[in-house]
Parts: C-alpha cells; structure tokens; sequence
C-alpha cells in the first residue's frame, strides 16, 4: 500500500551547508535503495520532511529517522495511505530556505507563493501541499 508520512523536528546543534549536504546525500541514498520518494525543507533550526513509498518502508525509514541525534522534537504532521505520489521525481528533494532567493533554486515550484486564486488553489492543493505551507507561515 502506497504511505505518506510528514513531521517537523529541531536541529539539535548547529548545523553549517556540509552538515546538512550530509543529511541529503544519506537520505537519497537509502531512498533510492528502499523506493522512497519525499521533500525535505530546512529553515532556521527547523525540519519539515514528506516521505512517500510502500508503508512498511515508510515506517522503517521514519523509524530510523527518529532515532538520529541530529535532531529532536519530532512531531508527526500526518501519516496515513496515501492514492499516489507527490514527489515521484525526488529521491529525497531538498530546500534550505535560509536567508535564499527561492525563485533562482532549481525546480523551485511557485505553490509556495501564488496565491492568484486562494480558494480554488487551497481546495486543489494535496495535503502534504497544505503542510508545506503551514510550515511557511510558521517560520
């Protein structure tokens, strides 16, 4: 059964562009091994992850995940079946958010600021959209 499952965390040290280059290069590697597919944001001392697969490989992953001294706080947003994949482009899709110009980032996706037609942009976006903003607005 195709998973979904999104949490926030806290960094729990500081962490410079190596540090969190090494986190990515870990995560894609195990994705692409266990066909996980997802989005990683990082902003201030903050984490938001979406990873999609099969659940049991979902749920190892978060497991793992939890475990990493690296960060701690973790909050579970959402986990649940999901229809289809979000990211099925992405190993593991990565945006630092500090203190960069979004618009020059690489596949950057507009969903996070075109708000043209609110109500209709709100009722269409996916769920794990829907957390991708909360996340904005809440940093």
């Amino acid at each position: 059964m195709l998973y979904h499952l999104s949490y926030t965390s806290t960094q729990a040290q500081d962490m410079n562009p190596a540090d969190l280059k090494a986190i990515l290069e870990e995560a894609r590697s195990a994705n692409d091994r266990n066909n996980i597919t997802g989005l990683l944001l990082h902003r201030d001392d903050a984490f938001l992850q979406v990873l999609e697969g099969e659940q049991d490989q979902v749920l190892a992953t978060f497991v793992r995940i939890e475990k990493d001294r690296r960060h701690k706080d973790v909050k579970v947003l959402f986990s649940e079946p999901l229809e289809k994949r979000e990211f099925d482009d992405w190993s593991m899709a990565f945006v630092n958010l500090d203190g960069i110009d979004i618009n020059a980032v690489q596949g950057f996706s507009d969903f996070m600021i075109d708000n043209t037609q609110p109500r209709t942009y709100l009722e269409e976006i996916s769920r794990a959209k829907k957390t991708l903003l909360l996340f904005r607005a809440m940093h």
